[in-house]
C-alpha cells in the first residue's frame, strides 16, 4: 500500500477500482481492514467506484504525530488527505463508529462535495457518559465453539459482540482485533482526551442519500442518540437491526450488504436525475 504525506504524516492508503470516489473511514483503534473486508464484497458485484481505504493517524500503518492532539486535528488531516487524493472531486462517504463522527465533520466542511453518506454504528455523542446505551446482551451463543477459545479470547469476544459463533469470531479477529493490536495507544490517549469536535457539526441539512445502520444491541455507541440528528438527514434510511452490536457489519452481514447496496442505488438515482426533489 502506498503512503500520502500530509503535514509530515505518512497516511497509509489503498485505492481499489475506478469511477465515483467513495472514502472509507474506519473506527477508533482498528484500521482500514475493518472497512475493506466488509465493503469489497459489495463492489465485487458493481463497477464504477473508486474505493479509498486508509489508516487514520496512530492506527494501522499510519503513525501518530505530535501535532495531532484532538479530533479537530484528526479531521484536518482527513480533509487534506481527501483534497490531495481526489482534488476538486465530489465523493461518497462511508464511516464506521468514530469514522462516522469524522464523516459528519467532513460534511460540515465540504457540504457541496459529499454526494451521499453511509453511517455504520456511528458515534453520535463523544462523551461516553452522556450516551444512551443498552446493557450488553448476548443474542447467539455457540457454547461448543466458545470452549475452543482460551479465557482471554472468550472474555474479549463476549465484551465486544452479541453473536458468539465461529464465523463472527474469525472475522472479529481478522478485521478488528488485528488492527487494535497494532494501534499506538499512547498517541490515541491524547485524542480520547479531546474526543469531540470544538465546533457544531450538524448545522446544515444534508439532502443527499444517506444511510444509518444501527445495532439494537450496540452497547458502545447505542442507537437512540442518532434520532437526535435524523432531521438533519432528510434522505436517510434509518435501520436499527436486531442481533447486532457494535460490529453490525459482521453480525448482520446479509442485511448490511443489502442496505449498502440500496443506498448506492439511491445515489445513482440522484446522479441520473431520476429523483424528484
Amino acid at each position: 500500500m502506498p503512503f500520502c504525506t500530509i503535514n509530515n504524516v505518512d497516511i497509509n492508503y489503498e485505492i481499489m477500482g475506478e469511477g465515483k470516489p467513495i472514502v472509507m473511514i474506519h473506527g477508533f483503534t482498528p484500521d482500514s481492514r475493518l472497512m475493506q473486508v466488509c465493503m469489497e464484497p459489495i463492489f465485487a458485484m458493481r463497477n464504477g467506484y473508486k474505493r479509498i481505504y486508509f489508516d487514520l493517524p496512530g492506527m494501522g500503518k499510519t503513525k501518530g504525530d505530535t501535532n495531532i492532539n484532538t479530533t479537530d486535528d484528526m479531521l484536518n488531516i482527513v480533509l487534506k488527505f481527501i483534497d490531495t487524493i481526489i482534488p476538486g472531486q465530489s465523493f461518497l462517504l462511508a464511516g464506521e463508529s468514530y469514522g462516522g463522527y469524522l464523516a459528519r465533520g467532513i460534511i460540515a466542511n465540504r457540504p457541496e462535495k459529499v454526494k451521499g453518506v453511509a453511517f455504520i454504528c456511528p458515534l453520535i455523542i463523544p462523551d461516553f457518559e452522556k450516551r444512551s446505551l443498552p446493557s450488553h446482551t448476548i443474542i447467539v451463543e455457540d457454547k461448543t465453539f466458545l470452549n475452543q477459545l482460551n479465557e482471554l479470547e472468550e472474555a474479549d469476544f463476549r465484551s465486544n459482540n452479541v453473536v458468539l459463533d465461529k464465523k463472527t469470531w474469525v472475522r472479529y479477529k481478522d478485521e478488528i482485533v488485528s488492527g487494535c493490536s497494532i494501534a499506538d495507544q499512547d498517541f490515541l490517549s491524547k485524542i480520547r482526551n479531546n474526543y469531540g469536535f470544538s465546533f457544531e457539526i450538524d448545522k446544515i441539512k444534508f439532502n443527499e442519500p444517506s444511510l444509518f445502520l444501527l445495532g439494537l444491541q450496540d452497547s458502545v455507541v447505542g442507537f437512540k442518540d442518532a434520532f437526535a440528528i435524523l432531521e438533519k438527514f432528510p434522505r436517510a434510511t434509518f435501520a436499527i437491526l436486531d442481533k447486532a452490536g457494535h460490529n453490525l457489519q459482521i453480525e448482520q452481514e446479509d442485511l448490511f450488504n443489502s442496505l449498502i447496496t440500496e443506498w448506492l442505488d439511491r445515489v445513482v438515482e440522484v446522479e441520473e436525475g431520476l429523483t424528484i426533489n
